[in-house]
């Protein structure tokens, strides 16, 4: 529906969105591509987030960027399908991004555009997406539930945001409940985000000593790959993330001096793959990994101190590598199975780390290991802690000291 040439930088200041003739809502998403809870949409019937980082005003948002929250990865700008160029224009009134949308006859509604987090900044990108069901339809995409007592918004005119309820869930920075308890065992249906997915920023976790700094390396492709990273990654343990576009098989697998495959890093055919893990770079030679894919692919490699730390409340989709640097906590395990049937491997492997900077992995404590949808809760010992956890579809954890 619209074109732009590539996504771009933009500055992390204060800026102002609009689209002509369009009354613009925005919808902030977490890392699986959804909204966390009911104050993560800002429209004109809801016209601040609490954060204070976004606002609603006549014709227009307002976007903190250098004061979004940190689970924050994405805010899609959306509204009617009327056509026109979105823009957006920083505090000295220059225009630092645009997308124009051409109205087309099967939308009423249309997601325009997004910021989205890439190595400590924010970047702008074209998003374009029709809806024939209109704004309830697209908001339903991004984890809103749309009441069915409330018909969809017409499409004549600026079409504001009635007529949907939130997903109940935890409130940002206000100290919100969890979401309402579900049966184990009820699968969850996976949205899928975009690709490819939008960057974590570079943060490294303070007091964090295990591996390498460096500054971190992005590969693409199509299809099989050998991967070879080349000095600037020096011997250690490092972080690998991998995103697979669509279905179809991916796996990744580390090359040993002989070019032989190792013990596989990521190994499934989850649609719309996103993982993390630990691979450890040796002392006498680079790092080779070969990917075997179907689609599209990128794969992004940081040091270990840059993987999510894991605190609170955490949700995701597939396997991911954490820190953990409280003291002894319990881990309640939230794991909703497969998106095709509600089974699928879920498992925890913990590694202490206190006192070691670089070598092999250590020996591991295997925390949980088990197939299929189950709510649990397991000890995770004090840290500084790595914490490789696999999982074969949608989860949410959630980490509660218990001696600080």
């Amino acid at each position: 529906m619209g074109h732009i040439a590539k996504n771009s930088w933009v500055p992390s200041v204060t800026l102002r969105v609009g689209a002509e003739g369009v009354d613009v809502a925005a919808l902030l998403l977490g890392a699986d591509s959804r909204v966390r809870g009911d104050a993560d949409m800002v429209f004109d019937g809801q016209p601040a987030h609490p954060s204070g980082a976004v606002r609603h005003e006549p014709g227009s948002l307002v976007l903190a960027l250098h004061e979004v929250e940190a689970d924050v990865e994405r805010i899609v700008i959306a509204g009617a399908a009327d056509g026109g160029a979105l823009t957006a224009v920083a505090p000295d009134g220059a225009a630092v991004a645009s997308y124009t949308v051409p109205g087309t006859p099967d939308a009423t509604a249309v997601a325009f555009a997004e910021f989205f987090r890439e190595s400590g900044g924010w970047k702008f990108g074209g998003i374009g997406q029709g809806y024939g069901s209109g704004l309830a339809g697209l908001v339903t995409a991004y984890g809103v539930e749309v009441a069915e007592e409330e018909p969809a918004p017409a499409a004549s005119g600026p079409v504001p945001l009635t007529g949907v309820v939130k997903v109940p869930g935890r409130t940002p920075s206000t100290g919100g409940s969890p979401a309402a308890e579900e049966p184990a065992g009820t699968p969850t249906p996976v949205t899928a985000g975009p690709f490819p997915p939008a960057d974590r920023p570079y943060e490294l976790v303070e007091g964090w000593d295990f591996g390498p700094v460096f500054e971190p390396v992005v590969f693409e492709g199509v299809g099989d790959d050998v991967i070879t990273l080349d000095s600037r990654v020096q011997p250690g343990p490092v972080l690998v993330e991998l995103a697979h576009e669509d279905g179809g098989y991916v796996g990744l697998f580390p090359l040993d001096r002989r070019n032989k495959e190792g013990e596989y890093v990521f190994n499934t055919t989850l649609p719309d793959f996103r993982a993390s893990s630990v691979v450890a770079t040796p002392k006498d030679r680079s790092l080779r990994l070969k990917l075997a894919g179907e689609n599209r692919w990128v794969l992004r490699v940081k040091p270990v101190a840059a993987a999510r730390r894991l605190e609170g409340m955490l949700s995701g989709y597939g396997p991911e590598a954490f820190l953990y640097l409280g003291g002894g906590a319990d881990l309640r395990v939230d794991f909703k199975g497969e998106p095709d049937g509600g089974g699928g491997y879920v498992g925890i492997q913990s590694y202490g780390v206190r006192g070691r900077s670089g070598g092999g992995l250590p020996d591991s404590d295997l925390l949980l290991n088990t197939t299929g949808a189950l709510r649990r809760t397991v000890p995770v010992p004090q840290g500084p802690q790595l914490l490789l956890f696999s999982a074969d579809g949608p989860w949410t954890l959630t980490a509660t000291e218990v001696n600080p």
